[in-house]
């Protein structure tokens, strides 16, 4: 079992930065994709962004590509997602996920393991 806590989540205003932090719980840290996903009140939990085993690979939602990076420190077992230039829109819960095996996943039902989730909310 892999526990994830996400933190960093909170309130800024529009063209506002945050990074959001997702600490996993497990020494297998190295061995799992990871990836964020938001939901926002009422609507499906989507994809913002995914990256593999070593951090060699990332791929983003059309949404949020340039805008927002993804890395991870497999010494401390942590996934970021760094948001820059943050829209209303971006408003939502933000979880981290992981998932066993090497390849890149953008749906939610090929991840295996879930974080809480973390408030983000863009408003002047």
């Amino acid at each position: 079992q892999v526990e994830l806590v996400e933190s960093g989540g909170g309130l800024v205003q529009p063209g506002g930065s945050l990074t959001l932090s997702c600490a996993a719980s497990e020494n297998i840290f190295s061995s799992v994709a990871m990836g964020w996903f938001r939901q926002a009140p009422g609507k499906e939990r989507d994809f913002v962004a995914a990256i593999n085993r070593s951090g060699s690979s990332t791929y983003y939602a059309d949404s949020v590509k340039g805008r927002f990076t993804i890395s991870r420190d497999n010494a401390k077992n942590t996934v970021y997602l760094q948001m820059n230039s943050l829209k209303p829109e971006d408003t939502a819960v933000y979880y981290c996920a992981a998932r066993s095996g090497m390849f890149l996943k953008t749906r939610s039902y090929e991840y295996d393991y879930w974080g809480q989730g973390t408030q983000v909310s863009v408003s002047s």
